[in-house]
């Protein structure tokens, strides 16, 4: 059974910039175990369908389209990583979720390792697929064109380009803190260095590394072994 909570985009209006009560659009499936699945930098979470239709045997997968994407509102808050984290934070609390598994893809995968960093006791298993450190763990060709399209762009695309030009900025030694278990993963071609994604796993005790054949975008691309990884590591195969 799968259900479709859709939040209506509303306009922006003078409150409090922290927001208090935002909620994104997201959807669920499943049952047992939480297991929040967070999407790409101008992506929804339909990015994640085939995920969402194999994992809900195994877990209670919520779906979230992230601030200012999807059916999310963009609201009056901030539009960065942190600010991301804060409502990932205030939809666990909203739904009553204590822990959950996160899988994150890209930005998302950012977000799920800086919710990580800051609220360790909330994740029982972290998945972090094409995420990166800071934005040189990038392609240099793929991170020049996106700081040349940034020069000259405006309004809400303008402000998607930033959170690739001016975040995360993460440093490895950070990663020491994460004792839960951590997948890294990335695609033999992916837009992600396969160095960095490399540092990525070295920085974090006992992670588990795996670079699947394919593009950044493996988990759409390829879903059958993309999904095979996924549910081995978390029925701890």
């Amino acid at each position: 059974m799968c259900k479709t909570t859709v939040v209506p985009m509303v306009a922006d209006r003078d409150t409090d910039p922290e927001e208090p009560g935002f909620q994104p659009a997201y959807e669920e499936a499943g049952n047992g175990t939480p297991l929040i699945l967070l999407h790409g930098n101008g992506e929804d979470r339909s990015y994640f369908r085939h995920q969402i239709e194999d994992l809900q045997d195994i877990r209670h997968v919520y779906a979230l389209d992230t601030r200012g994407h999807g059916q999310s509102p963009r609201g009056t808050a901030p539009f960065t990583l942190d600010r991301f984290v804060r409502d990932l934070e205030e939809f666990m609390d909203q739904n009553g979720i204590e822990q959950a598994d996160l899988l994150g893809f890209s930005d998302g995968a950012n977000i799920a390792l800086l919710f990580a960093l800051n609220h360790p006791e909330r994740v029982t298993k972290l998945i972090l697929a094409g995420g990166n450190l800071f934005p040189e763990g990038m392609d240099p060709k793929d991170l020049e064109e996106i700081r040349t399209e940034y020069k000259t762009a405006t309004g809400h695309q303008k402000e998607l380009l930033s959170l690739m030009v001016n975040e995360p900025d993460i440093q490895p030694d950070e990663l020491k803190k994460l004792t839960m278990p951590v997948l890294v993963t990335a695609g033999s071609e992916d837009v992600i260095l396969e160095e960095h994604t490399r540092l990525m796993a070295e920085s974090i005790p006992d992670s588990r590394l795996v670079i699947l054949p394919g593009s950044h975008w493996n988990a759409a691309e390829s879903p059958k072994a993309f999904n095979e990884m996924v549910r081995a590591f978390l029925e701890g195969e």
